[in-house]
């Protein structure tokens, strides 16, 4: 029997506003997305990526329509259930890094950890595994104004894998970078997607970038416009 998808929408609309003012950011949706898969997402400003996005990470709800997410109806649930759901199952990565200014990266590496109420030695040790897995053995001590960007990015890309999360969310996480930072933040994310199956959505604006995702899906005007494998899928 197949697996079931990690992520459905079912006809999900979103919309924003009354009136004359109402805008349709998404205007029926289906979408699946199995586990394991590294998915790109693109489309001009005002397309209905950004929230095709959030409603993905449990930041929204849809309108109208289904969202499912481990089987279960997400977009039902209430704002603590979804956080609970968050915290359990999703790593975020954002464009700016996020990252505690006087903390060390091992420590911002923690946080969510001690969230979670995990004891000292244990998270310490995750987070340390964490930012090996990153390529970051010896900088732990760091403060991310001891670190380069493309080594910032890589701190908080640790702090979003250090709970095994299921799903990795990705809002533009090269947009701050060069482009041979660019190319090592992606190589880093291609091979967590391919050595331990995490899977990954990413929202770009950057083709190159999207070119590292096994799936592109591309947005227009709240509708998928295109849906297409790249070049390692198989």
């Amino acid at each position: 029997m197949a697996e079931k998808p990690l992520i459905t929408f079912d006809k999900v609309r979103k919309s924003y506003g009354m009136g004359e003012a109402q805008v349709h950011a998404l205007a029926g949706v289906d979408l699946s997305i199995r586990r394991g898969e590294f998915v790109a997402i693109m489309g001009p400003s005002g397309s209905g990526k950004s929230t095709a996005m959030n409603i993905i990470g449990c930041l929204d709800t849809p309108t109208s329509g289904r969202y499912g997410f481990m089987g279960v109806d997400a977009g039902r649930l209430d704002r603590n259930r979804r956080a609970v759901l968050r915290n359990l199952y999703i790593g975020f990565v954002f464009q700016g890094y996020n990252l505690l200014p006087r903390t060390t990266a091992v420590e911002n590496v923690e946080l969510p950890l001690i969230y979670r109420g995990v004891p000292h030695g244990e998270r310490r040790k995750r987070a340390l595994e964490a930012l090996d897995q990153v390529g970051l053995s010896g900088r732990q001590n760091h403060t991310p104004a001891e670190l380069s960007g493309g080594q910032q990015q890589r701190v908080a890309i640790a702090r979003a894998i250090v709970t095994t999360p299921t799903l990795l969310v990705a809002d533009e996480p090269t947009g701050n970078l060069d482009t041979a930072r660019t190319h090592e933040i992606m190589e880093l994310m291609t091979r967590l997607n391919n050595e331990i199956g995490l899977t990954i959505v990413m929202v770009t604006h950057e083709p190159d970038v999207a070119g590292y995702a096994k799936r592109t899906i591309g947005f227009l005007d709240g509708h998928i416009a295109s849906d297409t494998l790249n070049r390692e899928a198989a």
